[in-house]
Order: structure tokens, then sequence, then C-alpha cells
């Protein structure tokens, strides 16, 4: 049954994953441009960038755990998950600095240092920043492949703010950002519980 779903999956283009990941985008164009976006449009904006975002950082967090507890294997789409989550966190903050702040730097300054959720949210972006930059297989070369893969380690404390900026963005008693934090805890605690025991194991094969 495992190998039936990855040799589905192995037939998938890279490609169908850019698609499907522009869904959310081309949807909210579309509300954009008819007047789907509610009372508060910029707010609208804002949030639904934010959260696809998050969805699309969970989803490339979780690769690893079900190729391990299932044996599905996603690996090929994981680059490509990473990098449509930054294209929708980078309008996400520019909705934020263009539409909200007015570019007035100094109101983002104060704002920053007043409302935490900001701070944790800006600091999460610049950490994913370089991980979409380096994100190709000219970077890897360069960089060296245990480079490589300790600056994209990044992703995981990246994960964790990204899910407390939501929390505590949060202005009324809403159940789906705590589930979303709860499940990058849950990836992350997992993935750490996997490092033990390869640990361990290393260390018992060497007694």
């Amino acid at each position: 049954m495992i190998r039936a779903i990855n040799d589905i999956l192995r037939r998938i283009p890279v490609p169908v994953i850019w698609l499907a990941g522009a869904l959310p985008f081309a949807l909210l164009l579309w509300d954009t441009f008819t007047g789907g976006l509610g009372a508060d449009p910029v707010q609208a904006i804002e949030h639904r960038l934010g959260r696809t975002a998050l969805y699309l950082l969970v989803a490339g967090l979780a690769v690893t755990p079900l190729l391990r507890l299932t044996g599905i294997s996603l690996m090929r789409f994981r680059r490509a998950l990473g990098v449509l989550c930054f294209a929708y966190a980078l309008p996400h903050v520019l909705a934020w600095v263009v539409f909200d702040m007015g570019l007035l730097w100094s109101q983002m300054g104060q704002d920053l240092l007043k409302r935490r959720y900001l701070l944790f949210g800006l600091v999460a972006f610049l950490m994913l920043l370089p991980l979409a930059v380096t994100s190709n297989n000219l970077s890897i070369r360069r960089l060296g492949g245990m480079q490589w893969r300790k600056l994209h380690k990044l992703v995981y404390p990246a994960a964790l703010l990204v899910g407390l900026h939501w929390v505590w963005a949060v202005k009324v008693n809403e159940r789906e950002p705590y589930f979303w934090l709860f499940a990058i805890l849950l990836i992350l605690g997992f993935r750490v519980l996997i490092r033990g025991r390869v640990s361990w194991g290393r260390v018992l094969g060497r007694v």
C-alpha cells in the first residue's frame, strides 16, 4: 500500500505543487477585486497571507515525520513547500508595512516594541529569508551540504515564533491558532525524540 502511494507521488511533477500553492493567492486576488474581503480588507489580506504561509510551513515541517511514521515520502515537494511558504510570508509582511503602517518607520518601531506578536513575526520572517534565498542547488554547492543543513535548521525556531505570533495576535478566543501552535510543538517534539534515539543508538553501538 505504502509503495503504491509513493509510486503515485513520484509521478506527480513538482510544478503541480507550485500551481496548487498559487491557488490561495489567486482566490485572494479574486476576492480583492470583487469586494469579497469584508469590512476590513487590509486585515483580511494580511491574515489570509499569514495563515497560508503558516499552513505551508507546517506542511514542510511534517514531511520528515510523515516519512518516518508512515513511510510515505513527500521529500520531492519539501523545497517547493518552503519557498511557497516564504512567497506568502513576504507579501504578508509587506501588507503590514505598506497598507497597515503606511511606511511610517517610526510608528513601526514603536509597534514592534509595544506588541510582542509583531516582533516575533518579524524575527521569524528574518529567519526564513536566508532559507528562501538558499533554497537552490547552487547555494547547496557553495555552502556545502553540512553548512546548508545547519542554516536550514533555522526553520525550527522560526516555526515556533510563527505559532506564537498568531496565538498572541488574536484578540478573541480563537481555537485555530492554538491548534497550529500545538501541531508545531508536536512536530518539533517528534524531531527531538527521533534525534535523541539516533544519538543514543550511536552511543550504544560504540559500547
